[in-house]
């Protein structure tokens, strides 16, 4: 069994930062890829950040030059930094894991709220 553990959503106002965290444990052996995906009020879930292994990272345009994912490999946790936050950006906030063997996991989910 694989276990995801996010913590550091909340309440910021436009312009403020969070960063969030997602540790992974359990029946894990290698990860791949972790990731930042969001979902918003009456809107499908996209994705906002993925880092590879090796560090290669990809962001949506909408969060490019705000955000910066990165991840600890030996802790098995991925962070994300969310810097001049926009109200748009409010939405649960879900860490993704891709194993290089087996299914994806998902967190349970973050609440991310912009005030404007």
């Amino acid at each position: 069994q694989v276990q995801l553990v996010e913590s550091g959503g909340g309440l910021v106002q436009a312009g403020g930062s969070l960063r969030l965290s997602c540790a992974a444990s359990g029946r894990i052996f290698s990860i791949n890829v972790m990731g930042w995906y969001r979902q918003a009020p009456g809107k499908q879930r996209e994705l906002v950040a993925t880092i590879t292994r090796g560090s290669s990272t990809d962001y949506a345009d909408s969060v490019k030059g705000r955000f910066t994912i990165s991840r600890d490999n030996a802790k098995n946790t991925v962070y994300l930094q969310m810097n001049s936050l926009k109200p748009e950006d409010t939405a649960v906030y879900y860490c993704n894991v891709r194993p290089h063997i087996g299914p994806d996991y998902w967190g349970q989910g973050t609440q991310v709220t912009v005030s404007s």
